[in-house]
This record gives structure tokens, C-alpha cells and sequence, in this order.
């Protein structure tokens, strides 16, 4: 939690999440108050802030000529198969030089910020062991088209 000085504990929390971009009522497990997977949901926004927003923008939209959007997206590629380990292959998640542990920190509160209602039900968080065996094998030129079939696959739009 962010500490906010003079705050009760309660408004402390509310702005919190506020600040970390899952605000209340956003999908979270049953009694959590972050996503699952998500140790420290802050510091998982920090690392979007300083690793993915330039390019994904602040609100997951991307840029229609340089940048997919993973809003309202993300979460798709987890109903078809190799969809998960695309996630984890995309150039800039495997080449990215954060660790194995927040990497899926990071990629579990991405999913569970951008699209929520996308995540299935029976959702297994990404581990950092998952994502440190699935990045030593990153996609190059072939990420896009691997993107597009598998939305495709999925019923999504491919932006």
C-alpha cells in the first residue's frame, strides 16, 4: 500500500488504489485487495510506468501504427492455445530488463487492469519460473503475425 500521511487507513487504501490504476470494484479475487499474481500492485505499476506506458500508453491503447493495444485485449490470448506463452515471448516482455518475479507480477496486474473481463475463471497467475523459462525464447518478426491469428482464433478484433 502507499502510504498517505494523515490519511485513515481506509481513505489511504482508496487512493491508493486510485493511484495504481486498480480502482474499487475493478476484478480482483474473491477478498483480495490486489489482482492475483500481483504481490505488490504498485510497485507492478511503477514497472508498467517505467517499462510499457511510453509505448502502450497510459491507458493500454497503444497506437494503431506502432503499438498494439492491450486494453480490452490483453486477457484474450489466455483462451487459446500458445496465447499464454505469446505474452510472456512478445519482444518487448522477453528482451524487457526486469526480473523473472516482476515481470509476472507485472504481466498478472497488466491482465487484471486492462482486461478484466477477458480473464478466465480458472486463471493461474503467471510465475516468475514460467516466465523465465518462456522468455528465453523471444518472438522477433514473427510476433505480429502470431498476433494476429491467435486474436483471431480468440473472436477479437486485431488492432
Amino acid at each position: 500500500m502507499i502510504p498517505v500521511r494523515g490519511a485513515s487507513r481506509g481513505l489511504g487504501t482508496a487512493i491508493a488504489l486510485l493511484l495504481i490504476g486498480t480502482a474499487p470494484g475493478s476484478v480482483l479475487a474473491q477478498g483480495a485487495s490486489q489482482p492475483v499474481g500481483g504481490q505488490n500492485a504498485q510497485r507492478a505499476w511503477q514497472n508498467w510506468t517505467l517499462n510499457c506506458q511510453g509505448c502502450h500508453r497510459p491507458d493500454g491503447t497503444g497506437s494503431m501504427a506502432t503499438t498494439p493495444s492491450v486494453a480490452g485485449t490483453v486477457a484474450r490470448f489466455l483462451s487459446v492455445e500458445r496465447g499464454r506463452e505469446y505474452l510472456v515471448r512478445v519482444p518487448g516482455v522477453a528482451t524487457s530488463p526486469l526480473t523473472d518475479a516482476d515481470l509476472a507480477e507485472l504481466l498478472n496486474w497488466m491482465l487484471w487492469r486492462f482486461d478484466p473481463e477477458h480473464i478466465p475463471a480458472d486463471f493461474p497467475a503467471f510465475s516468475a519460473t514460467e516466465v523465465g523459462e518462456l522468455r528465453k525464447r523471444p518472438l522477433r518478426l514473427e510476433a505480429s503475425q502470431m498476433r494476429s491469428e491467435l486474436l483471431a482464433k480468440a473472436g477479437a478484433d486485431v488492432h
